[in-house]
C-alpha cells in the first residue's frame, strides 16, 4: 500500500505521539500540529515537521496541507477531562466540536481524503449492557462525552457531502507507555486513574483517590476496560490502511480489550508491581462517572485483523511506571531537545 503524508494533531500529546511514532515506524510521512496547551514539543521526534498553532487556524492548516502534500489526517486534539468538561462546558464545545468543525472545513477545501477521529467510550454515558458494542444507544452523561459525539455526527454527515470517508475510534481507558520509552504520559494534573497511581508509586503524590466506593459494581468501585497506547496506536495504523483501502467505507471502532478491572484492582496490581502499598483515600464519587464501560471489541478484531500486544494490566502498569521514573529521573526527554 502506497504511504500517504499525513497531519497527526495533538501529535505532541500523549495518545498523539504514540500514534506519530506508530505511524514513522511503519514508514509513513507524518507532520505534527500542537498548540502545546497540553503536549510537550520536545516528545516530537526529531525530523519531523512541527507546527505550533491550534487546529481552527484555517489559514495555518491550509499552509500544512499545501507544504506537506497531506491526504489524510489522525485527529487527536481536543480537551479530555470528563469532571472539567462538567465545570467548563463551553470550553469542551468549542476545543473539541467547533474547532473540528474549522479542520474539517479545511480538509474539504484542500482534497483531504480520510479523517481518522480520536473519540471516545464517553458517548455511550452510562450504557444498559455491558460489554458496549456500537449498536448501544448513544446518551452521554457529560460535555466531554456529548463534545465528541457531536464531532461523529459532523464527520458522519460531511462524508454523506463530500469527498472523504472517516473513522471514529472509540476509546476506553488509554493506559500504558511505549514499551521503548520514546513516550509516555506528561501533562500536568493528570485524572487518568494509572498515571496517578504510578505518579503516586514515584513519591510525586503522597496518595491516590479514590472516587467512590457506593456503585453496583463488585467491590463498588468504578470498572473500566485499560486498553495499552500502543496497542491502540497500533489500532490507528490499520485503520489508516483500511480507509484507504476502502474509500466508499467508513468506520465506527470500539477499542478496548473487552474486560473491565475496578479501580482496586489496578490498584492492587500497582502494589504488586511495586511490592508495597500505595495509599489510597476514599472520596465522594465524581459527576459524570458511568459505574462501568466495557467494550465489545469484536468488530475491531474482524475489521481490522487487530491483535493487541500488551493486553494485560502487569505489562500496562510496568510500562507507566517505567515511564514514570524517567520523568522523575529527568530522562524522559532527550536531551538534545530539553
Amino acid at each position: 500500500m502506497s504511504k500517504i503524508p499525513v497531519l497527526v494533531t495533538g501529535g505532541a500529546g500523549y495518545i498523539g505521539s504514540h500514534a506519530l511514532l506508530a505511524l514513522r515506524d511503519r514508514g509513513w510521512p507524518v507532520a505534527v500540529i500542537d498548540d502545546l496547551s497540553t503536549g510537550t514539543r520536545e516528545i516530537v521526534p526529531e525530523g519531523v515537521p512541527f507546527y505550533e498553532g491550534g487546529i481552527a487556524d484555517a489559514d495555518l492548516l491550509r499552509r500544512i496541507f499545501a507544504e506537506q502534500k497531506i491526504q489524510a489526517i489522525m485527529h487527536f486534539a481536543g480537551s479530555i477531562v470528563v469532571p472539567e468538561s462538567i465545570e467548563k462546558p463551553l470550553d469542551y464545545y468549542r476545543n473539541n466540536t467547533i474547532a473540528t468543525h474549522s479542520l474539517i472545513s479545511a480538509a474539504v477545501a484542500c482534497g483531504v481524503k480520510h479523517i481518522l477521529f480520536s473519540s471516545t467510550a464517553a458517548v455511550y454515558g452510562a450504557p444498559e449492557h455491558v460489554p458496549v458494542d456500537e449498536q448501544e444507544p448513544t446518551q452521554p452523561i457529560n460535555p466531554y462525552g456529548a463534545s465528541k459525539l457531536m464531532t461523529e455526527r459532523m464527520l458522519a454527515d460531511c462524508a454523506a457531502a463530500y469527498p472523504f470517508n472517516y473513522g471514529a475510534l472509540r476509546y476506553f481507558n488509554v493506559s500504558g507507555a511505549d514499551p521503548d520509552g520514546r513516550s509516555g504520559q506528561i501533562g500536568k494534573g493528570s485524572t487518568h486513574l494509572i498515571k496517578v497511581a504510578v505518579e503516586a508509586a514515584t513519591g510525586k503524590r503522597d496518595h491516590v483517590d479514590v472516587f467512590g466506593s457506593d456503585y453496583d459494581t463488585p467491590d463498588g468501585t468504578c470498572v473500566r476496560d485499560y486498553i495499552h497506547v500502543s496497542d491502540l496506536a497500533d489500532a490507528h495504523v490499520l485503520a489508516l490502511e483500511r480507509l484507504i483501502a476502502e474509500p466508499q467505507e467508513n468506520l465506527l471502532l470500539n477499542c478496548g480489550y473487552g474486560r473491565g478491572l475496578s479501580v482496586l484492582e489496578v490498584l492492587d496490581a500497582l502494589d504488586r508491581e511495586v511490592n508495597q502499598e500505595i495509599r489510597r483515600e476514599m472520596k465522594p464519587r465524581r459527576a459524570g462517572d458511568p459505574p462501568e464501560l466495557i467494550a465489545s471489541n469484536r468488530r475491531l478484531v474482524e475489521t481490522l485483523e487487530w491483535s493487541p500486544r500488551f493486553n494485560g494490566i502487569d505489562t500496562i502498569i510496568r510500562h507507566a511506571l517505567q515511564w514514570e521514573r524517567k520523568l522523575a529521573e529527568g530522562r524522559a526527554i532527550p536531551p538534545s531537545r530539553a
